[in-house]
């Protein structure tokens, strides 16, 4: 099913594997139109299907990584690239050495930074000189976060460090020994570095983001529920499960 509900061009998929065969082929896509794209990564299970897809579409030829620049929504900090819970660790074992992006072209923020505010400003630097992002991949987090934008009193714009919402920490902890290991802050891109992206592709998985999903989609834009700041976006593709979707069926 597909529908278009104000910026949004909404997407209703049968499940997370259509879905990632569907949003590889917005990559193939802005790839295949200008071969040195910048494009913006994201972690966590929803994009899973989708880096599965794009490997095999590298390997079967049908599309080219050389002249790519990828730069990746957040890291945790503290933390460091050889923990096998790093966002860094997670992008070169479900991506990236599995395709033919240069390593040279490959950012992530850096989690080692002995400087946090220092290492968002160059980070910011890096997005600016690249041209700006042309593709840039979201998931949402259980409270509407994008990226590590948690709910706040106000829409960060710039990358920045951000201290971790508890619901997040509890959400993430499967991923770690313990909620006691998971850190407590990140770094993360802030909403006006996201909204200066080209084109936004927003996938969400799963009957539990239900009720989240109709609030970014539909509900009052609010630092509150930061996702829901992409109703102020020119160009968002959203592709749902029908778990995911299922609150937002009655508006389309």
């Amino acid at each position: 099913m597909e529908a278009v509900y104000r910026n949004f061009k909404i997407i209703v998929v049968e499940d997370s594997e259509k879905m990632g065969v569907l949003a590889a082929g917005q990559f193939a896509k802005q790839i295949a139109s200008k071969p040195s794209s910048v494009i913006g990564l994201a972690t966590g299970s929803t994009p899973l299907s989708t880096y599965k897809n794009l490997i095999a579409l590298c390997g079967r030829g049908e599309i080219d990584f050389k002249s790519v620049t990828s730069f990746n929504l957040d890291e945790y900090y503290p933390i460091k690239k050889s923990n096998t819970q790093s966002y860094d660790y997670f992008m070169r074992d479900n991506l990236f050495n599995y395709i033919n992006i240069a390593p040279e072209n490959i950012f992530i923020p850096d989690g080692e930074a002995d400087d946090a505010e220092r290492a968002c400003w160059d980070y910011e630097v890096l997005i600016k000189n690249a041209g700006g992002i042309d593709l840039q991949l979201l998931g949402l987090g259980n409270n509407g976060h994008i990226g590590f934008n948690e709910p706040c009193d106000a829409f960060p714009k710039a990358t920045h460090c951000v201290t971790l919402d508890e619901s997040t920490i509890e959400a993430n902890a499967r991923f770690f020994d313990s909620a006691a290991d998971v850190p407590r802050q990140a770094l993360s891109m802030g909403i006006g570095t996201i909204m200066d992206a080209k084109h936004i592709l927003l996938l969400i998985s799963g009957a539990a983001k239900a009720d989240i999903a109709r609030k970014v989609l539909f509900g009052d834009i609010t630092p509150k529920v930061p996702g829901s700041v992409l109703q102020l976006h020119r160009s968002v593709t959203v592709i749902l499960d029908e778990g995911a979707a299922e609150q937002a069926m009655s508006y389309l």
